[in-house]
């Protein structure tokens, strides 16, 4: 979880169709870095994507500085980005990463959570929901590459992929790290990271809200892989080539049966879901709590 800061957006006018938002908020273009074939970026204030048609492969990187918070802004126009790339048949992959250094995504946006109301709280917590069901279930091969800090929500977006690539640096610490502020993980977090390394290691996960060295991220299984960290991007288009290998239709239809159950899950109880957040975060002492952390937080930029 971190602090956002900078100018705001209309999170109900970027669920608008695609088309009318080109311009100065999202779908500009501009030449790839690097990019043949006449690829260009596109994307958005706080998502950008580097596609390169002729691999079928585009890479997302959030840029939110200065630590990637999950705004509602951010979450919106990335559901937008990947739904485009989704209904681009030209792309099969996505290697998610960071335009921030040293950061892959601090988590949830604090600001959005503290001091708000009721009808915030819950658009916010639909709009987490939405991303993370997004992931968990795009036909797309998705690849996260790792090269900062990864905790809470950062760490959730990164287990909603395919493959997990870290980089071997000692700040980057991975984890759900809930319980050091006093907040719950909700049910649909607990499943995705069991899903990932087992009950019992993620039972001690998340009650200490551990947050795992690179060593320590790969005994677990929480990264597949711990590379150099100037490796991390290369490392993870070679890998890849492994998946985008296998027939589409043959490994969608796999990840769906062995994803589909944890989705069914959030999406029957969703709206009550989002009601425990709202009571939960409304509490007067998590409340107190948020606000205490978010002054310490101005007073280290201080």
């Amino acid at each position: 979880m971190a602090l956002a800061s900078g100018m705001r957006l209309s999170a109900r006018a970027l669920l608008r169709p695609w088309s009318p938002l080109r311009g100065k908020a999202l779908g500009c273009t501009e030449p790839a870095a690097g990019g043949g074939n006449g690829a260009r970026r596109f994307g958005s204030q706080r998502v950008l994507v580097e596609p390169d048609p002729a691999a079928g492969v585009a890479v997302m990187k959030f840029k939110n500085p200065p630590v990637n918070s999950l705004s509602l802004e951010l979450l919106t126009e990335f559901v937008i980005s990947l739904e485009k790339l989704e209904n681009d048949k030209t792309f099969r992959g996505v290697i998610l990463s960071s335009d921030c250094p040293g950061v892959f995504s601090a988590g949830l946006d604090l600001t959005e959570m503290c001091g708000r109301n009721p009808a915030h709280y819950a658009e916010y917590w639909k709009a987490v929901q939405e991303l993370w069901l997004r992931l968990y279930l795009s036909n797309l091969v998705l690849i996260a590459a790792i090269s900062g800090a990864c905790p809470a929500g950062g760490c959730l977006i990164s287990l909603t992929c395919d493959y997990r690539v870290l980089a071997d640096n000692p700040k980057c610490l991975i984890g759900l790290n809930e319980t050091l502020l006093g907040i719950i993980a909700p049910f649909w977090f607990r499943d995705t990271l069991v899903n990932t390394i087992g009950h019992r290691a993620a039972e001690r996960a998340l009650q200490l809200g551990l947050l795992f060295p690179p060593a320590e991220a790969l005994q677990v299984g929480m990264v597949d892989q711990v590379v150099p960290e100037d490796q991390v991007q290369s490392t993870a288009l070679s890998v890849m080539a492994q998946w985008m290998a296998i027939p589409d239709h043959a490994r969608q239809l796999t990840k769906n049966m062995m994803r589909k159950p944890t989705v069914d899950r959030l999406l029957k109880q969703r709206d009550t879901d989002i009601q425990n957040f709202v009571s939960f975060i409304s509490r007067d002492s998590i409340q107190k709590s948020l606000q205490m952390y978010l002054e310490k937080l101005k007073q280290k930029k201080g």
